[in-house]
């Protein structure tokens, strides 16, 4: 067999070997669904963990952590996520979480640190703005009004359930009770903490775009 021969008969098998890797079905990663949760805690920080928190990591992570954790450990661990990460979290959550974790996961409530109050000041009148909730619950950091971020966009929703007299209801659940598969697979925390009105203000300011 000459050199032009062997030459012509090992391209035809390169391309031959392409064509077929071409063909192949796109490789598939499909994760474990999510099973770890956060530790229940009557603290005001683990509302606002679980609405934060799980918008960049697992619970998992938190579990990884060393037990010898306090609350000065903690709230250094929020801040860093702050700080370094953008995590969309204010200063006074930063301290709040960072003592729910320390009594939830260390036992550690009692540090130095001076005790906070809740992230909001108690009170019994409802939020009329919407601003004020998309602020306090950091919607923002995963959605826009008018582009997909990490979630998709207000108007997108409001497109896909334009003509669904549940619409509403459906919103309430998905924003109550957190999300996944329906806008790709990045799911939505949920935002348990919500009063009823705060969850129908929220749903119906989504539909209106």
């Amino acid at each position: 067999m000459n050199a032009g021969l062997i030459k012509h008969v090992a391209l035809s098998a390169l391309l031959l070997a392409c064509a077929a890797q071409a063909n192949a079905a796109p490789l598939t990663i499909e994760l474990p669904a999510e099973t770890v949760k956060l530790r229940p805690s009557q603290a005001p920080g683990y509302n606002l963990a679980q609405q934060k928190c799980g918008i960049c990591h697992s619970a998992d992570y938190i579990e990884y952590q060393p037990p010898g954790f306090d609350r000065a450990h903690w709230t250094a661990l929020v801040r860093k996520m702050k700080d370094s990460y953008g995590a969309p979290v204010s200063d006074t959550d930063v301290e709040v979480i960072g003592e729910y974790l320390a009594g939830a996961y260390s036992g550690a409530l009692a540090t130095a640190m001076q005790p906070q109050t809740s992230v909001l000041p108690a009170t019994d009148k409802p939020v009329n703005d919407v601003q004020v909730l998309l602020d306090q619950n950091a919607c923002l950091a995963c959605h826009a009004i008018d582009h997909k971020v990490v979630g998709p966009a207000y108007r997108d929703v409001a497109k896909r359930y334009k003509n669904d007299g549940q619409a509403v209801a459906k919103l309430i659940e998905h924003i109550s009770q957190g999300s996944s598969g329906r806008w790709g697979e990045v799911p939505m925390p949920a935002f348990a903490g919500l009063s009823s009105q705060a969850l129908e203000q929220l749903a119906e300011f989504v539909l209106r775009q």
